[in-house]
């Protein structure tokens, strides 16, 4: 293992076994090789639909094209005080933070704000659960993303026993009116769920395991999740069924491929809102194969 990962005091890790293709197999983060069985579905794991990333070429057009639109977009929040809101969820290296940052590289700093929160404090832990989100949802004329949100109760937490089985069920009973609350008052709201397959996650690990330069992703947590991809589906599927509404709906990206995924994250929230100067020829088609709404597209 590389020298430089030391300081994290992430302690070796025992091979994991895992079924690929129907055949069982054996995974070592600590090996720097990446097995051949991984490398091979990388793209394709979980029954992504393209054979192929989108070229670099066509990925830096397109992506320059829409980050334009997010500018006109800016321009329309702060000139009728509209607000947007959107949360990005998913397994751990699904892409959210490069997705974030794609959408804001461009926009005006001030006024469109990235909150990614850590563990509550013990004043927080004593508050309504959703009380410390809400300090810091967007004022008139704010773009805000949020990378994980009140959704870790839904997934993260019942997983990794950080809640009660009875707060994890009041969370699902009250999410839909918490969220009819922000939509009613006036907010743009959007939820996506970036979801990765198996094979996708181990190779994005075993990258960070294995580079200086992002070695500070990989967490203890992200070892103990290795182990949990079937309990992490579980909680998955009953969280957007049960929090899937037509005010707000969960929108799911296929996000093997990051290119693809950042390219429909930006479509979706462009051609969902009546920014003055749109231009639908510049935004483009939605890829129908990558991103689709509720647990149906899923499956």
């Amino acid at each position: 293992m590389n020298k430089a990962l030391d300081k994290f005091s992430i302690p070796d890790t025992k091979p994991l076994q895992f079924v690929s293709d129907g055949v069982e197999r054996e995974f070592d983060i600590d090996d720097p090789k990446l097995p051949r069985w991984i490398k091979n579905r990388v793209l394709t794991a979980g029954g992504y639909p393209h054979k192929q990333k989108l070229k670099r070429e066509k990925y830096d057009e397109q992506l320059e094209a829409l980050q334009i639109e997010l500018v006109k977009l800016q321009s329309w929040l702060q000139a009728t005080g509209s607000r947007v809101m959107a949360l990005f969820e998913g397994r751990d290296a699904a892409g959210k933070g490069g997705a974030i940052h794609r959408i804001r590289q461009n926009m005006n700093p001030r006024l469109a704000r990235n909150v990614a929160l850590p563990k509550p404090t013990e004043t927080e832990r004593g508050q309504w659960y959703y009380q410390r989100y809400i300090a810091h949802f967007p004022t008139a004329g704010e773009f805000v993303t949020f990378d994980r949100s009140w959704y870790n109760r839904g997934t993260v937490e019942p997983v990794m026993g950080f809640c009660t089985p009875a707060e994890h069920a009041l969370f699902l009973e009250e999410t839909p009116n918490f969220e009819h609350a922000i939509v009613k008052d006036g907010t743009h709201f959007f939820k996506f769920w970036l979801n990765i397959g198996r094979e996708t996650q181990l190779k994005r690990f075993h990258d960070r395991r294995h580079s200086p330069l992002k070695c500070w992703k990989f967490s203890p947590m992200d070892v103990k999740g290795m182990e949990k991809w079937d309990d992490y589906t579980r909680m998955r599927d009953l969280m957007i069924e049960r929090t899937h509404s037509d005010h707000a709906p969960w929108t799911i990206v296929l996000a093997n491929d990051k290119r693809r995924a950042r390219l429909a994250v930006m479509r979706r929230i462009l051609l969902s809102l009546p920014y003055a100067g749109r231009d639908e020829d510049a935004i483009g088609e939605e890829d129908s194969k990558v991103i689709g709404s509720g647990l149906d597209f899923l499956r």
